[in-house]
């Protein structure tokens, strides 16, 4: 099993074995979506399985409603709690050990001083319903508080709440919401 995926897999019960393995890839949709989106990321262009990774991958997009590009940079870790509407554009780059909640946007502005992708640090939770648009910043460490729009940058270290945005600074912003860090 390739590292990232031990570390996606690691994330949901703090181990990896055979058994949370098998379990997780088919009770748990969002690790099964990751498992999917893993393994095309790693055989685009490299090995003939690419074609029925991608296919498994529109299946469960399908299925679960997540639209996360296999051309997205994602790092290790990552962490998509339930089911339900996740769209994220390719040009996003998402660091390690990010939690996704459902019905969540990331996404480009075509428009304005801000047009472009974000790049989301390490260790960032994200909320149900929240909305990260731009190119802006999310810095380490940081909260996005359910139901957020989040279209500035956003310093390490900080809960990010409402529209417009509020920022909290927390160093231990999310102590207890991101466990099994990888």
């Amino acid at each position: 099993m390739h590292n990232l995926i031990k570390a996606d897999l690691f994330r949901y019960e703090g181990k990896v074995t055979s058994k949370i393995f098998l379990r997780r890839l088919f009770l748990t949709p969002g690790f099964a979506y990751t498992f999917c989106l893993r393994k095309a990321a790693l055989s685009k262009n490299k090995s003939p399985f690419y074609i029925f990774w991608k296919v498994m991958l529109r299946h469960l997009s399908h299925k679960y409603g997540f639209q996360i590009p296999v051309t997205t940079s994602i790092g290790k870790g990552l962490y998509i709690g339930h089911f339900g509407t996740i769209v994220i554009n390719e040009g996003t780059i998402i660091g390690c050990n990010c939690n996704l909640a459902h019905t969540i946007t990331i996404g480009q502005t075509n428009r304005g001083p801000r047009a472009g992708t974000p790049v989301i640090g390490d260790s960032v939770w994200i909320g149900t319903g929240s909305v990260i648009v731009g190119s802006i910043t999310i810095g380490n460490n940081v909260l996005i508080a359910p139901n957020s729009y989040v279209n500035q940058d956003i310093p390490e270290n900080s809960i990010v709440v409402g529209n417009p945005v509020k920022i909290i600074s927390s160093p231990a912003a999310t102590d207890g919401y991101i466990i099994n860090k990888t």
